[in-house]
């Protein structure tokens, strides 16, 4: 197939990067547009909001038609914690209703539920991920006993398990979770960027995610997503200034365009309570656009074109892998142990020594390639890994 690799890596301290789970690179088209975003207010100043309230816009535009939504379904938030303690902060809930989270997450989507399961006293159930390996109805079948007791309000799962790579069967998890009358809120950072994910096919209540890994752009800006009746039912208690109707109209007109009386949004939106990094929103719009042109179809099929090459390499050399055996369960995430007696840290760090980045998470030897990466690294990867009789 057609190599989508970027020729932009040159600067980088370890060419062959692969730990775009944890935090991508800028490319150089972000990095010019954050430069020409500072230049921009560094030569206009207020003069330049407007423009760049446009480009906000067109970002919300780029998100909503990577995840299949409505933009006024979208709100552009700080991250994907931001999101998810909004949420957790704003559902209408009753003393005992249930949250079910899962064993194994990151804690940004089991810490939120946590703090609010201990406020407004909750019964916080967890499962095992570990459960959803292969064809998942181990995983299915723990989730939905534990929908029929209680009173289920909320289910809190990531599309992919970050450090296995794990993709959840999020389209049959939603359908137990609404036959039981409760919603579902899925941390998608680790999945929009690198694989299809359409919140409308999947019929999820709440999906929000982060800029700086599959969608290749900053830290500290987020997303966040909302279906239209869930946002109206929320409680408006992170609203700020810009929560209103037409927020900044007073900032253009006469004394009596300053009011408090404005509604609050009804959409999700109303979470963008505050101003966001201009910066961060301008390599958004320029990496998500990238993403777009490039199709997320062709990201995903060259990303397992790469995992492919490199898992018959790395089984050969004696390294276990974690990647499910069910193509459905994959992600662009695939993880490996090594042989003894060679440890994670021991990887990692001869990897990078070699100028090849991956991450270790909880013991694994984790490998994220992306549409920068081609196909002829594979070689290189393979030549850099220790074997077990040497370092």
């Amino acid at each position: 197939m057609k190599d989508l690799a970027e020729p932009e890596r040159d600067n980088l301290r370890a060419p062959i990067y692969l730990a775009h789970s944890a935090i991508s690179p800028p490319s150089a088209a972000v990095a010019d547009a954050v430069s020409r975003c500072v230049a921009d207010f560094a030569q206009r100043g207020a003069a330049a909001f407007g423009d760049w309230l446009a480009v906000k816009e067109a970002t919300r535009s780029n998100i909503a038609a990577l995840i299949g939504a409505e933009a006024g379904d979208v709100a552009l938030t700080q991250g994907t914690t931001a999101s998810i303690v909004a949420i957790a902060q704003s559902i209408a809930w009753k003393r005992g209703d249930r949250v079910i989270t899962f064993e194994g997450e990151f804690p940004t989507n089991v810490t939120p539920w946590q703090q609010a399961a201990e406020r407004y006293e909750l019964d916080h159930v967890q499962l095992r991920t570990s459960d959803f390996a292969g064809d998942a109805q181990r995983g299915l079948d723990s989730l939905e006993a534990a929908l029929r007791s209680g009173r289920p309000r909320l289910v809190a799962v990531s599309a992919v398990q970050f450090a296995t790579g794990l993709a959840m069967p999020i389209a049959a998890m939603t359908r137990l979770a609404h036959a039981h009358g409760a919603e579902i809120f899925v941390d998608a950072i680790q999945a929009v960027g690198v694989m299809p994910f359409d919140v409308v096919e999947l019929d999820v209540d709440y999906a929000a995610g982060g800029s700086h890994k599959w969608l290749m752009a900053l830290e500290g800006v987020g997303w966040l997503y909302a279906r239209r009746r869930c946002a109206e039912a929320l409680h408006r208690t992170s609203a700020g200034w810009l929560s209103h109707d037409e927020p900044v109209s007073f900032l253009f007109g006469g004394p009596d365009d300053l009011r408090y009386d404005r509604p609050i949004v009804e959409s999700i939106r109303f979470v963008e309570g505050g101003t966001m990094s201009t910066v961060g929103i301008a390599a958004l719009h320029t990496s998500t656009s990238l993403l777009l042109e490039r199709g997320i179809d062709a990201i995903w099929t060259h990303v397992q074109s790469y995992h492919d090459a490199l898992a018959v390499g790395l089984h050969e050399r004696g390294y276990t892998t974690l990647r499910d055996s069910v193509p459905a369960r994959r992600s662009g995430i695939v993880s490996y142990r090594p042989p003894a007696p060679l440890t994670t840290p021991d990887v990692v760090a001869h990897l990078a020594s070699h100028r090849v980045a991956v991450t270790g998470p909880i013991g694994v030897i984790r490998i994220a390639p992306h549409l920068s990466n081609g196909l002829h690294e594979v070689a290189s990867v393979l030549a850099a890994l220790p074997m077990q009789t040497g370092r």
